[in-house]
């Protein structure tokens, strides 16, 4: 259920968490997720165990763990021996082995629109050299896959072959198995190794993204055939994978559909889990055989209130993301009691089951530390947006526009992810106090004797007696005129103006790049579990003025200090020199006051009685492998909540029939008069 359909399906384009719902349940990249285990842990997905690495000097040859700075990082992968590609008209053969649609003119392929309009079909297993061939996928230049920039970085030799293949005349097909990467070798069909530049323990969690998903060349030698990109015949459209499903339906404005893989590999529900996981009842299909389901059907549903309805008629399995600023919807699912977000009693009744999520992520509004109005480093203008994070009554603003239903953020780190620290040592000092085993915002008269300090007293510039107005960037879609009238509210409190400048994403991206932004809305969600994935948010050379590329640090925040400690910090192995680095780091965040308030989100899930295995996993979409429906239970419940309403009809029928009697017994009447006569 979506409101609207993915855009990219090609696991070298897509970046997106609504485009890998799809991806993530028809590929198998390297590494995976342990589905129930908390904290995430990574488990080897396609690979039979984990990689072996190695550290390599400038002579390639192998150095001890120890090393502070290897040349070189070598992954050995090593593939399970049972995966195995979906059928396909991709690998269809003829009777000398030859493929069979392989064409070389437009006219041979106008009859196939899509892959189901193939007569013929084949299949093959998974080999090394499928998950090499995607790597250099990545950097082609023609593919314009969005982790060229950031993987060249790393994979040794990446960004000599994306010049090389950029070089070669263009042609309908290029056989990316012609050109070698320094930093790829395949050893045998079922191993491979990965060089990347230096040290980065992190890379780890980037292969278990949909980028590094296996493409075999027979699939991208199917979808070059002429004139298939004009019919979006491509591997953007129609990917082709060895997980547990296949698409076999993709109507963008109707519904995608996915069936069970019939070469999927044999796989298992996990034995074990988080503490309370077997009370929860998530350890009930533990051992058994998965995926539990055989289709699963998203569709298009373009109104949020008809998405609704149909689930409540028993329609939709679950309801999808269900936010708590949609008012109307959320009014009606839950109550807001003491104990935080609760079922209503309507939703009692239905046996519906509730999953709440927070996310790994973190929303905020940010400064641009180049303004000469609130940028800078030096203590007045730490004091001024200190002033500012204080007046901005997150709780507030959480409790009116998402009832309750968000945290508010003490770190960039959101809870979940290593670094992120709970209580009385993980609050913010600056922004608040540890009160009563609890913490409190400090109050707006230490607010306003900061903007003193500042140089900014009542809200005015000290020096030339002008107010201080402040201007907010935002995209149109995201923000109304209620939280805006709210924002400003709150910081006409401390005597502080402000003035919003709505825009489209297009023009507020522009902005960002340029510079061209006092404070912004931005907000991340974690790509993998580590701290590191938020703290370079705050990553000098991440500034989009100084990388000229779409970087993430918008505030143009620039503390040598602090990139110095993120360098070292992202090198390190998960230890208490890391733990005391990330916490430094953190601190000075803190006191630069770089983000003006943030709030980690959370989303609530609901889901029919008959679905089972409901547990959110914030990083991994690849989890409809473990949901199981009980068929019986849902048909049976369909036909209850949606008994047809009968009594209009008799109504109706008693109506004519009071209005018809009338008339009968004046016809008769009448009759009976012109035979008397």
């Amino acid at each position: 259920m979506a409101s609207t359909p993915p855009k990219h399906l090609d696991p070298a384009q897509s970046y997106a968490s609504d485009e890998a719902l799809f991806i993530m349940q028809i590929y198998e990249p390297p590494m995976a997720y342990h589905y129930l285990k908390r904290p995430y842990e990574l488990i080897p997905g396609a690979l039979s165990r984990a990689p072996d690495v190695a550290y390599l000097n400038a002579s390639g040859e192998e150095i001890s763990d120890e090393a502070d700075e290897p040349a070189y990082t070598r992954y050995t992968l090593h593939l399970r021996d049972d995966l195995h590609f979906q059928p396909h008209p991709a690998f269809a053969q003829d009777k000398d082995a030859k493929p069979l649609y392989f064409f070389d003119t437009e006219e041979e392929g106008t009859a196939y629109r899509q892959p189901s309009d193939f007569p013929e079909t084949g299949d093959r297993p998974l080999v090394a050299n499928d998950y090499v061939y995607a790597i250099k996928r990545l950097a082609d230049p023609a593919n314009a896959s969005p982790m060229l920039g950031f993987m060249s970085q790393y994979i040794l030799g990446m960004e000599a072959f994306s010049e090389l293949v950029r070089e070669q005349p263009k042609q309908e097909w290029l056989d990316l198995n012609d050109f070698q990467m320094d930093g790829l070798k395949v050893l045998d069909d079922d191993s491979f190794t990965i060089t990347i530049k230096g040290r980065y323990p992190q890379f780890l969690f980037w292969l278990a993204m949909p980028f590094f998903s296996p493409v075999p060349p027979e699939v991208d030698r199917f979808y070059s055939n002429p004139g298939f990109a004009d019919k979006n015949l491509t591997l953007d459209w129609w990917p082709v994978g060895s997980g547990p499903f296949m698409m076999v339906k993709n109507d963008p404005n109707s519904e995608i559909v996915l069936e069970r893989n019939p070469n999927y590999r044999e796989e298992f529900f996990p034995t074990e889990g988080a503490p309370g996981d077997r009370e929860a009842g998530y350890l009930d299909d533990a051992g058994k055989p998965i995926p539990f389901v055989d289709r699963a059907t998203y569709r298009m549903e373009k109104s949020g209130l008809s998405l609704w309805t149909k689930f409540m008629q028993g329609y939709y399995d679950r309801s999808g993301e269900t936010h708590a600023h949609t008012t109307g919807v959320f009014d009606q699912v839950f109550v807001v009691g003491p104990d935080g977000v609760e079922m209503s009693e309507e939703m009692m009744t239905h046996d519906i089951t509730m999953s709440p999520d927070v996310k790994p992520g973190i929303y905020y509004y940010g400064f641009n530390m180049r303004d000469p109005v609130v940028g800078g480093y030096t203590e007045d203008k730490r004091k001024l947006r200190q002033a500012l994070q204080i007046a901005f009554q997150t709780e507030e603003y959480l409790n009116v526009f998402y009832k309750g239903n968000g945290i508010a953020a003490q770190s960039p780190i959101p809870p979940g992810i290593p670094g992120h620290l709970e209580g009385k040592e993980g609050i913010n000092p600056y922004v608040y106090d540890w009160v009563d085993g609890e913490a409190r915002r400090k109050s707006l008269d230490y607010a306003r004797q900061l903007l003193v300090e500042a140089g900014y007293p009542n809200g005015r510039d000290a020096l030339t007696g002008k107010p201080l107005k402040l201007f907010i960037d935002v995209q149109s879609q995201a923000i109304n005129s209620t939280s805006m009238s709210w924002i400003d509210r709150v910081f006409s409190e401390v005597g502080v103006q402000i003035e919003f400048r709505p825009a489209d994403w297009n023009r507020t991206r522009e902005k960002l790049l340029t510079g061209n932004t006092q404070i912004y809305s931005s907000g991340w969600l974690a790509d993998y579990p580590d701290p590191e994935n938020f703290l370079f948010l705050l990553y000098g050379p991440e500034s989009p003025l100084l990388c000229e590329c779409d970087g993430a640090n918008n505030s143009n925040y620039a503390n040598d200090e602090y990139d110095a400690m993120f360098r070292r910090m992202r090198v390190l192995p998960p230890g208490p020199e890391r733990d005391a680095l990330i916490a430094d780091m953190v601190d000075l965040a803190r006191r630069d006051a770089v983000w003006l308030y943030a709030f980690y989100p959370k989303e609530i899930y609901l889901n029919n009685s008959w679905v089972h295995n409901n547990k959110r996993h914030g990083i991994s979409k690849a989890t409809l492998k473990y949901t199981r429906i009980d068929t019986d239970l849902r048909p049976e419940m369909q036909k209850l909540w949606n008994k047809p309403v009968t009594w209009p009809i008799y109504g109706g029928l008693l109506l004519l029939a009071g209005l018809a009697v009338p008339g009968i017994l004046a016809y008769r009447r009448r009759q009976r008069e012109t035979v008397g006569r």
